[in-house]
């Protein structure tokens, strides 16, 4: 198989020691032959059995405590691209894995399942279950792990999963995006688009910066999923903290929105299903004439002093 190491994806497997020692190591077997590197567990064997807790090679006189945390501790190397995979043959997870499965969705770490879990109430997104050889092809074809999908009936389940995820602080990265006119006496113009999440106002493109993400290609990385643009980051327009009764308030979140402006070169936009309708437009008569959410148009104001119209 081509490798993919070069791309530094990583990986944790999980799964019950006890029972299914061998399939894990198996799995291992698959994802480094693709070249996604494991980090945990190390390739070992099983030393004993105390109490239904299987130790590795040199842990025999280790406190499981302590050993469950330091195998924890390896889901912060995995980057942006790293993922859990629990091996549970025929849906089973176990005590201890159910833990770490915890731990992982609060970390929101990607998580796949060989089975769908069936002994523990896991809130599991579609796209989540893939045999090992099935996902480290789809990785050695696209070059990075599979996005979970949202169910169409657990909207719901997801929104209060989501929530349990957010971490203190959140850094958005906006985008103003801008058309440059090939005539320099043409005005340029701004993208908006309108959405459900802001009232059916118009907002700018965006969304939050991922774990281990650079902020300019979370940026990039936004302009491109929701309308299909490829864009390059230009000056910085602002940095402001949520400003109050906007609509997106959370309490005891701290929600850190920096945003800049993104030249295009295209005005074919392709919307993915986060909008429902878009404009071109003067950045003057959008605060003219549309229903803009306070943040954007906050940033819409500070651009115009910025940024010269022609």
């Amino acid at each position: 198989m081509e490798k993919v190491a070069k791309l530094g994806i990583k990986c944790v497997l999980h799964g019950s020691f006890r029972k299914h020692f061998d399939l894990i190591q198996q799995t291992r077997q698959v994802f480094t032959d693709a070249g996604i590197e494991v980090i945990a567990p190390k390739l070992s064997d099983i030393a004993g059995e105390k109490d239904g807790f299987a130790y590795l090679e040199g842990e025999e006189n280790a406190d499981p405590r302590l050993i469950e945390l330091l195998y924890l501790h390896n889901l912060k190397d995995l980057g942006q691209n790293g993922f859990s995979y629990f091996v549970n043959p025929e849906g089973y997870i176990g005590k201890s894995v159910s833990y770490e499965l915890g731990i992982a969705q609060l970390s929101n770490i990607r998580c796949f399942f060989m089975e769908n879990p069936n002994d523990h109430p896991a809130y599991v997104h579609k796209n989540s279950v893939w045999k090992p050889e099935k996902l480290a092809e789809y990785i050695l074809d696209k070059g990075v792990p599979p996005d979970p999908l949202i169910k169409r009936n657990e909207k719901a389940l997801h929104k209060l999963w989501e929530d349990l995820m957010v971490p203190g602080s959140i850094v958005a990265a906006g985008a103003m995006i801008q058309y440059e006119p090939r005539k320099t006496t043409d005005k340029k113009e701004i993208l908006l688009v309108k959405t459900h999440k802001w009232g059916d106002r118009y907002s700018m493109v965006g969304g939050k910066v991922r774990r281990n993400e650079l902020f300019k290609d979370a940026l990039l990385r936004e302009v491109k999923e929701e309308t299909g643009l490829s864009g390059k980051v230009d000056r910085h327009v602002c940095t402001f903290d949520q400003i109050k009764n906007s609509g997106y308030y959370r309490s005891g979140i701290q929600h850190i929105f920096i945003d800049n402006v993104v030249k295009v070169d295209s005005r074919r936009v392709t919307l993915n299903e986060e909008a429902q309708d878009y404009i071109w437009i003067t950045a003057e008569e959008a605060l003219a004439s549309l229903h803009i959410e306070p943040n954007a148009r906050h940033t819409i104001e500070l651009y115009i002093n910025l940024m010269p119209q022609r």
